[in-house]
């Protein structure tokens, strides 16, 4: 049963109050089945800890059929090597971690290691992303993208390995603005990665924020200004999409119909009604 999106940020924020070692929410992009994944060292007291976490996070509104919690010894990134595997994305990308084997066709290869930044590509909005920047990548190649709200980086990079001069990675998180710079090298490209809660005062021909709806209303305004060319916003939910449409649209914004969609997720991407 797939989990709705607010819970995701709820289950990472309680997980990372506990010091949690990393979290991930593993989609199954078949059945939509969702699962909580977080890892812990291990501690005087795993079992207590556990069922503290799982209490916490049934009351709020997580069911325990999607939490799985995992003790971790000295070797920690060989649990992320359990539960994360290389993806193809759309018709070029290749998505893995360092730990898996790089494609045997021609797509592009992107490597990540999030540490404890949100994107690995596993999750229905990423990929929703990764598939919308490829296809405008291929109409009309944009000469500078704004990543708002970048995690991991995953997104600027593979935009910088489609062909995008100029791209621009803003976290208001320092471990991802940290994971940003240390991908990017992985991936021998240059993105600019900087901290920052709200977007900067430039004009973008590709803007992406790949957030939650309620920072996407608040943003509004300063997204749709620094929106040269293509907006694309996701981290929401299908029933999410009107709302999102309409505050835009008070913008100077028009969707692109129909939205595309996986599951309950959703991917808007809004162009200048003038």
């Amino acid at each position: 049963m797939p989990v709705a999106s607010i819970k995701a940020t709820v289950f990472e924020r309680l997980c990372d109050s506990m010091d949690a070692a990393g979290t991930a929410l593993q989609t199954d992009t078949k059945t939509g089945y969702a699962e909580h994944v977080a890892w812990f060292t291990a501690g005087d007291n795993p079992q207590k800890m556990r069922t503290s976490i799982v209490v916490a996070a049934m009351l709020s509104g997580v069911p325990q059929v999607n939490i799985c919690l995992n003790a971790l010894g000295d070797d920690w990134e060989t649990a992320w090597q359990k539960d994360w595997k290389a993806i193809p994305i759309g018709k070029r990308l290749w998505i893995r971690p360092s730990f898996c084997e790089p494609p045997v066709d021609d797509r592009l290869d992107i490597v990540l290691n999030p540490g404890m930044a949100f994107g690995t590509g596993s999750h229905a909005t990423t990929q929703l992303c990764l598939e919308a920047i490829e296809r405008i990548c291929k109409k009309n190649m944009p000469e500078m993208m704004l990543d708002m709200g970048a995690g991991s980086g995953l997104l600027a990079i593979a935009a910088a390995k489609l062909g995008i001069k100029h791209v621009l990675a803003m976290d208001n998180d320092p471990d991802a603005v940290d994971a940003c710079h240390k991908n990017a090298a992985i991936n021998n490209v240059s993105i600019l990665s900087q901290w920052g809660d709200k977007p900067p005062n430039r004009k973008c021909d590709l803007v992406v924020a790949n957030i939650l709806a309620g920072p996407l209303m608040d943003m509004a305004p300063q997204l749709a200004a620094c929106t040269r060319g293509t907006l694309i916003l996701s981290g929401v939910l299908t029933t999410q999409v009107e709302d999102i449409c309409r505050r835009y649209e008070a913008e100077g914004l028009k969707s692109i119909r129909p939205v595309d969609t996986q599951g309950e997720w959703a991917a808007i991407e809004m162009v200048w009604a003038m």
